[in-house]
This record gives C-alpha cells, sequence and structure tokens, in this order.
C-alpha cells in the first residue's frame, strides 16, 4: 500500500467514525439526566424530556454518550437513547453581519410623537373653534382629547418595568422568575435543582432574558401576570 492510499483510508475511517458520531437519537427515559462527565459521580447539568431527539457528539464510550442539548453539551447514560437517523450535515453558510442604524428607532419615535401632537392639538383647534357655545360639551371633548394623549403616551412611550417574583404552577423548567432590578433576574431552574442570575431587557411586551445558547421569552401581560413562550410556556403570577 503506497503512502498516499494509507493516508487516503486514514483519513476515510476519521470522516466515518465523525459522521456515525453526529448520529440523531430518542430519549426513551422519562427525564433523562445530563451529566459534565462521563461518570456517575460527575455533577447532573440538566434533563432531557422523554421522545425528545438530541444529537450524538461521540459514542466512542459504551456506556455514556456526549449529546448536544439547548444549554450546551453533556454525557448522558447510553441505555436510554434510541439511534433515529444520521444527522443532517450543515452547511456552513457565510455569516452576514447587519448592522442597523440606532438612530432609525429614535426617528421612528419622533416621527409617531410629532404624528400625536399634531393630531392631539388639530382636535383641540376643533373642540374651541365649534363647541365654544357649549361648555359642558366643550369640557367633556378636552378630557377626551387628554384622555387620549394619556393613553398614547403611557402604552407607546413610557418604558415598562417589572419587578417581584413571578411563579409558575405548570410543569416547566423554569418554576419561577424573581426580577431584583432593571436588568437582573433570579431564575430557578426545577431540572437542575438550581438557581441563577442573568440579564434581561424588555422590548415593548416583551421580556429577553440570554442563558447560555438559549433566549427565554416572557410577555407582559399585566403588572402581576407573565405569559412565557416556547420552552418556558405557562402563566406566571406575581406572589
Amino acid at each position: 500500500m503506497t503512502r498516499k492510499s494509507f493516508l487516503f483510508s486514514i483519513a476515510l475511517i476519521l470522516f466515518c467514525l465523525n459522521l456515525s458520531a453526529q448520529d440523531l437519537y430518542k430519549v426513551t427515559a422519562d427525564k433523562l439526566r445530563v451529566r459534565e462527565t462521563n461518570s456517575t459521580d460527575s455533577k447532573i447539568i440538566g434533563f432531557v424530556p422523554q421522545n425528545e431527539n438530541v444529537q450524538v457528539l461521540d459514542s466512542t464510550d459504551a456506556k455514556y454518550f456526549k449529546v448536544k442539548v439547548t444549554n450546551g453539551e453533556g454525557w448522558v447514560s447510553s441505555e436510554f437513547l434510541q439511534r433515529v437517523s444520521p444527522a443532517p450535515i450543515q452547511k456552513v453558510q457565510p455569516k452576514v453581519v447587519e448592522v442597523k442604524p440606532a438612530v432609525i428607532k429614535e426617528d421612528s419615535n419622533i416621527l409617531f410623537i410629532s404624528l400625536v401632537a399634531l393630531v392631539l392639538l388639530s382636535m383641540l383647534f376643533l373642540i374651541f373653534k365649534f363647541l365654544m357655545h357649549n361648555k359642558p360639551l366643550m369640557v367633556f371633548a378636552i378630557v377626551c382629547v387628554i384622555s387620549i394623549g394619556y393613553l398614547c403616551f403611557s402604552m407607546f412611550l413610557v418604558q415598562k418595568t417589572i419587578s417581584g417574583k413571578f411563579t409558575s404552577d405548570s410543569d416547566t423548567q423554569y418554576l419561577s422568575f424573581d426580577f431584583k432590578s432593571k436588568d437582573s433576574v433570579v431564575i430557578q431552574d426545577t431540572y437542575a435543582d438550581s438557581l441563577f442570575t442573568a440579564k434581561y431587557i424588555i422590548e415593548g411586551e416583551m421580556i429577553k432574558l440570554k442563558q447560555q445558547e438559549n433566549t427565554i421569552l416572557l410577555m407582559i401581560r399585566d403588572n402581576q401576570t407573565l405569559i412565557g413562550e416556547g420552552f418556558t410556556k405557562g402563566v406566571y403570577n406575581k406572589n
């Protein structure tokens, strides 16, 4: 065997091993423990629900496979995995960075404020022009215009804030969110049986939190209720 043939054979074997290590497997256990290393004494970092598909990254250990989960990577018992199919080969696409000027949002806010102010001033002008002879009706119309202006201001211009602890009664991974400050929240993870602190931002009616590779979304229904989206689906009520 020539040197080139030998190197080609080695490369082919490594390529096949890489493909087999990236197969998809289905979880057969109720809640499969995910550990930091391939040992029963290793720390549990999460759980995978039954019938969930996971991507196997390393299957050289017959007892424990290294898998990719939503929170990162970890080791699970191969006894509770059933092979589904080879994982699809992902094509590497060139990363396109989209730069959005921050002034666009500010300009849109200024335009909206100007439009609302113009409409309200026009309404006040018409009220004073045509209802001067009817004082009660004029006062009522002015109150309505002021109320509309305040409603627009509170709904679209005032930055929403959230505080306190919100807890869910349903079986979800994140049991509670305790908002400590304007950008910090303490989250109780029932699967990992732990508490961790994360940063959050509020965009309109949505609260966005970043936890490792996951983005947690919560919708603000009112000051007492949050609605979880995605894998945090559920209703969270303020304690």
